[in-house]
C-alpha cells in the first residue's frame, strides 16, 4: 500500500510540481506589478488596482475556457499510445508518444480548436474589457481613478489575445505531460516585466515617460513574448513540434463547440469562486478599515498556499483523463486519494506554520498596521489553519471531475458551496451571531467544506458507475 501509493505521488508531482512553482511564478508576475504601480502614487494603485481586477476577472474567465483542453489532449494521446501498445502510467515522461496517426490528427485538431476559442474569447474580452472601463463612472467610482483606469485598461486589453493562446498552449504541453518549460518561461517573464514596467513608466532610454499607462503596455508586451516564447519551445522539442499547429482558420466547428461547452462551466466556475471571495471582502470592509486589511493580508496568503492546490488539481486532472482513455479505473480511483493526500501533506506543514508563527508570517503585510488589524487576522489565520484543507479539496475535487468531461456538475455544486451554503452562514455567523470577520472565514470555511464533500463524493459515485459500465461492455 505504502509502495503503491509513493509511485503513485512521483508520478503526480512530475507534473504537479511544474505547475506549482508555476503558478507562483504567476503570483509574483501580478505583485510585481502591483509594487510599481504602488509607487507611482495612491491615486494611480487605486486606478491600476481597478484596471487589474477588471482585466483579471475576464482573464480568468477566458482561462476557463481553454482548461478542458489539456485533459481532451491527455485522451487523445493516451489512445495513441494505446493504438501501438505502448501506454506506461502517468509520469512516465517522454514515453509512449509516438502513437497513430488518426489519434495525432486528433491531437492536432484540438489544439487548432483550442487557438480558434483563445482568439474568439480573446476579441470579446479585449471589447467588454474597454466596455466596462466606460461603464465605471456609472459604478459610483471617482472621475479621476476612472479616467487612469480607463487609460490603463486600454493597454491592457490588447494582451489578452496573446494571454489566452498562451493558456492554450500551455493545455497542449500540459496534456502531453511535458510542462517544464512553462516554469522557465514564467520566471523570465517576471525579470521581463519589471524591467518593462520601470523603463516605461519613468520614460528611461529616450523613451516617454508612460506612467501607470506604461504598467498596461509592459504587462500586453510580456503576455506577447511569453507566448511566443512558449510555442518556439514547443517547436524545438521534438515530441510536441508535429502536432502544434496554430492554423485556427482550420478549426473544426464541432471540436471548437466541445471546447466551448466544456469550458463554459468552468469559466462559470472560477468566476462564481472570485465573485465569492469578492462579496466576502465587501462584509469584511463593513467592520471598518482594520478588518478589512486583516481580511485582505489573510486572504493574500490563502491565495498564494493555493497555488499549490491548482497545480495538484490540473495534474490529477489530466492523469484522471488519461487513465479513463486508456481503461483503468481503479488508478483514477487511486489520483483522487494520491493528490488529497500529497495537498493534507502540504497544508498540514503551512498549517502548523500559522498556528505557532502568525506573527511572522503575518509581518510582510501587516508590520506597519494596526495592533488591532493584526489581532483578528492572528485569529482568521487559525480558521485559515483548518479552512486551507477544504479549500485545496475542493479545487482538486473540481479538477477530478474535469477529467472525467463533467464539468456542469463542478459548477452546480460549486454554487450550492459557495452561495447557498457558504455565504448564507457567513451572514449568520458574522452579523447575527456577532462574530464579525471571523464569523465570515468560518462562513467560507463551512461553503468550502460542503463544496469539497460534494465534489468528492460525485466524482467518486460518477467512477464507479463508469466503472462498472465498462466491465459490462468488455467482451
Amino acid at each position: 500500500m505504502l509502495t503503491t501509493l509513493l509511485r503513485d505521488s512521483r508520478a503526480l508531482a512530475t507534473l504537479a510540481v511544474p505547475l506549482v512553482l508555476t503558478q507562483l511564478a504567476q503570483v509574483a508576475l501580478t505583485t510585481t506589478d502591483t509594487v510599481m504601480m504602488g509607487m507611482l502614487g495612491t491615486a494611480e494603485l487605486a486606478a491600476g488596482g481597478l484596471a487589474i481586477v477588471i482585466f483579471n476577472q475576464l482573464r480568468t474567465m477566458g482561462v476557463g475556457l481553454v482548461t478542458s483542453v489539456g485533459n481532451r489532449i491527455a485522451a487523445a494521446s493516451a489512445r495513441a499510445e494505446r493504438a501501438t501498445g505502448t501506454a506506461g502510467k502517468a509520469g512516465d515522461e517522454g514515453k509512449g508518444h509516438a502513437g497513430g496517426a488518426a489519434e495525432h490528427e486528433e491531437v492536432r485538431g484540438i489544439v487548432r480548436a483550442s487557438m480558434a476559442v483563445a482568439t474568439l474569447a480573446g476579441i470579446a474580452g479585449a471589447v467588454l474589457m474597454i466596455l466596462i472601463g466606460q461603464a465605471l463612472t456609472w459604478l459610483g467610482q471617482d472621475a479621476a481613478v476612472v479616467d487612469r483606469a480607463q487609460t490603463m485598461l486600454i493597454a491592457l486589453a490588447p494582451g489578452l489575445l496573446p494571454c489566452l493562446w498562451f493558456q492554450a498552449i500551455r493545455q497542449f504541453t500540459v496534456g502531453m505531460r511535458r510542462p517544464q518549460a512553462l516554469l522557465r518561461i514564467t520566471l523570465a517573464s517576471i525579470a521581463v516585466n519589471a524591467g518593462l514596467n520601470w523603463v516605461l513608466i519613468h520614460g528611461t532610454w529616450g523613451l516617454p515617460r508612460l506612467g501607470l499607462t506604461g504598467v498596461g503596455i509592459a504587462t500586453s508586451s510580456v503576455y506577447l513574448l511569453s507566448f511566443v516564447a512558449l510555442y518556439v519551445s514547443a517547436k524545438r522539442d521534438s515530441e510536441l513540434a508535429p502536432l502544434l499547429t496554430l492554423n485556427a482558420a482550420k478549426a473544426d466547428p464541432a471540436t471548437v463547440r466541445r471546447l466551448i461547452g466544456l469550458g463554459i462551466p468552468i469559466a462559470a466556475t472560477y468566476g462564481s469562486e472570485a465573485g465569492f471571495f469578492s462579496v466576502t471582502a465587501l462584509m469584511a470592509g463593513s467592520f471598518g478599515p482594520a478588518a478589512l486589511a486583516a481580511h485582505t493580508a489573510v486572504n493574500q496568503l490563502v491565495y498564494i498556499v493555493f497555488q499549490v492546490a491548482v497545480g495538484l488539481s490540473h495534474a490529477a486532472s489530466i492523469n484522471v483523463s488519461r487513465e479513463l482513455a486508456l481503461g483503468r479505473h481503479d488508478d483514477a480511483r487511486r489520483i483522487k486519494n494520491t493528490a488529497l493526500a500529497c495537498a493534507a501533506a502540504v497544508m498540514t506543514v503551512v498549517g502548523i506554520g500559522y498556528l505557532t508563527l502568525p506573527r511572522l508570517i503575518l509581518a510582510p503585510f501587516l508590520d506597519s498596521g494596526s495592533d488591532q488589524a493584526l489581532t483578528i487576522a492572528t485569529q482568521l489565520l487559525i480558521v485559515t489553519a483548518f479552512l486551507q484543507f477544504f479549500d485545496c479539496a475542493q479545487n482538486i475535487g473540481v479538477g477530478l471531475l474535469r477529467g472525467l468531461d463533467d464539468t456542469r456538475s463542478g459548477f452546480r455544486i460549486t454554487l450550492i458551496g459557495y452561495w447557498a451554503v457558504g455565504l448564507p452562514a457567513a451572514w449568520l455567523l458574522a452579523y447575527p451571531l456577532a462574530l464579525d470577520t471571523l464569523g465570515i472565514w468560518l462562513g467560507l470555511l463551512t461553503g468550502l467544506a460542503t463544496t469539497a464533500v460534494l465534489l468528492l463524493r460525485r466524482y467518486s459515485d460518477t467512477l464507479t458507475t463508469r466503472a462498472t459500465a465498462h466491465a459490462l461492455a468488455a467482451p
